[in-house]
């Protein structure tokens, strides 16, 4: 039996100025808090590299969003963030890591509702070390299956209570469809809308680049790379990796483009990657079965790619 592998906990608990460490080995969650009887919350997942918290502005933003379509009040930014140090320095001291390349840490924000009659939410950081799949996704790639989110691209707009572009904690169908997509040999999803647009993976953004050459007008040859990401207002999820990785490729000259995409610019790209905060760059192998651009291209894009979204912090 392998070990679980070493989790510190930290609560957000206004009593104690930097948060209140909890022992991770003992149940420290009620048995009517909200977050668990109903899954009725929100989160974030970062990472720490070398002890910094990769883009923690964005997160901190995006889990005030979430929560703000939740209607949950949560406590102030300050108490976060040194919540959070506490956290990384805690698990840093009691975990070493192996070596500097080693020294990679999942953290993660979760708000619940609460104890049910309480009126008050629950708040924690859980900070852990980053799984080595994830690590093993990102130099060799995956393979992925479509499926069908069963609604169409235009629903959140139009059914704003279903909370499309918030990170709940209602995680049990983005959770079912990895399954499912295991069980046929794949490692992970891209999904679609109902009216035929690409969406996002279960826990990422999809990313394609296509590159054009041309004459440049005097002898030479241009060489144009575009980076394009489904719309933001189909009903996904904001991605504090494909926003900062955009920012990052404009500078450096790339053009950028956002949808609405179909499942056949996918196969059409010359390399398409699933990005998230904790995988980070995962380039898509396979779609249903078929190869994805030019491997030679797509690990050169990737490359290229990586070392910008190795200098965001």
């Amino acid at each position: 039996m392998t070990s679980a592998a070493p989790v510190v906990l930290v609560f957000l608990d206004p009593a104690f100025q930097n948060g209140r460490v909890a022992d991770a080995s003992k149940p420290q969650l009620m048995a009517t808090d909200q977050g668990a009887t109903r899954g009725d919350g929100v989160f974030e997942s970062m990472l720490a590299v070398g002890g910094a918290v990769r883009k923690l502005q964005a997160h901190l933003d995006r889990l005030v969003s979430s929560a703000q379509a939740l209607d949950l009040d949560i406590p102030g930014e300050d108490l976060w963030r040194r919540s959070i140090e506490t956290g990384v320095a805690e698990h840093r001291s009691q975990h070493p890591a192996p070596s500097p390349a080693d020294d990679e840490l999942v953290v993660k924000l979760v708000v619940t509702r609460g104890v049910e009659g309480a009126g008050s939410p629950t708040c924690w950081v859980q900070v852990s070390p980053v799984g080595a799949v994830g690590r093993r996704q990102r130099e060799t790639g995956i393979d992925v299956i479509l499926l069908d989110r069963g609604h169409d691209s235009g629903v959140a707009e139009r059914a704003p209570w279903l909370l499309m572009g918030a990170k709940t904690l209602s995680y049990a169908v983005n959770m079912a469809a990895l399954r499912y997509a295991h069980k046929q040999g794949a490692d992970d999803v891209i999904f679609t809308s109902s009216d035929g647009r690409v969406l996002e993976g279960p826990t990422s953004t999809v990313l394609l680049a296509h590159v054009e050459k041309s004459d440049d007008g005097a002898g030479g040859v241009r060489t144009t790379r575009r980076l394009v990401t489904p719309r933001l207002d189909s009903g996904i999820l904001p991605g504090t990796s494909q926003g900062a990785l955009f920012a990052a490729a404009k500078t450096a000259g790339w053009e950028l483009g956002y949808g609405p995409l179909e499942p056949q610019d996918l196969l059409e790209a010359d390399a398409v990657w699933l990005i998230s905060s904790i995988r980070l760059l995962a380039p898509v192998n396979h779609i249903d079965g078929k190869e994805i651009g030019t491997p030679a291209i797509q690990k050169q894009l990737t490359a290229e790619l990586s070392e910008l979204f190795a200098g965001i912090q």
